[in-house]
């Protein structure tokens, strides 16, 4: 039962994933530890998935994101609506490497960023440990990714 109950929610991920029609597709939320010690969320856009194994985002090395994660790398993302709610736990880590910044740089990053090959420019990758979801319909799923 998880097996389809997860692929609902890849299929849910994949929709929001990605520079769509002239803009981001839907948020999710990013939970990670702040400086102090509490949980801080923030909303952000998906760049890239590998279903609920691996999300991708793009940011800055000088974001608050960047700064926590290089800190603390647990997190929690959590994508939802009215319909359904995927919430994932996992590690973060910061991709600075050439060519992973090239093939995920989005042109709308040009107002923030000169290029792929800003130094002030990075790629998070998520990955799930855990994950549990909900579909309004009363499918539900909770598990470790192994």
């Amino acid at each position: 039962m998880n097996q389809g109950v997860i692929s609902r929610a890849e299929k849910v991920i994949m929709s929001k994933t990605g520079y769509i029609g002239g803009g981001m597709e839907g948020y999710c939320a990013l939970a990670l530890i702040d400086e102090d010690g509490y949980p801080s969320a923030s909303t952000l856009s998906i760049s890239k998935a590998d279903g609920i194994k691996r999300l991708t985002f793009l940011s800055g090395l000088e974001s608050n994101k960047a700064k926590r994660i290089g800190k603390c790398n647990r997190g929690s993302v959590c994508v939802n609506s009215s319909k359904y709610n995927i919430t994932l736990v996992g590690t973060l880590e910061i991709l600075t490497d050439p060519d992973i910044k090239k093939e995920m740089w989005q042109e709308p990053l040009g107002s923030i960023y000169s290029g792929h090959d800003d130094p002030a420019y990075c790629v998070i990758r998520f990955s799930t440990k855990r994950y549990n979801i909900f579909f309004n319909d009363g499918e539900s799923a909770a598990g470790i990714l192994g």
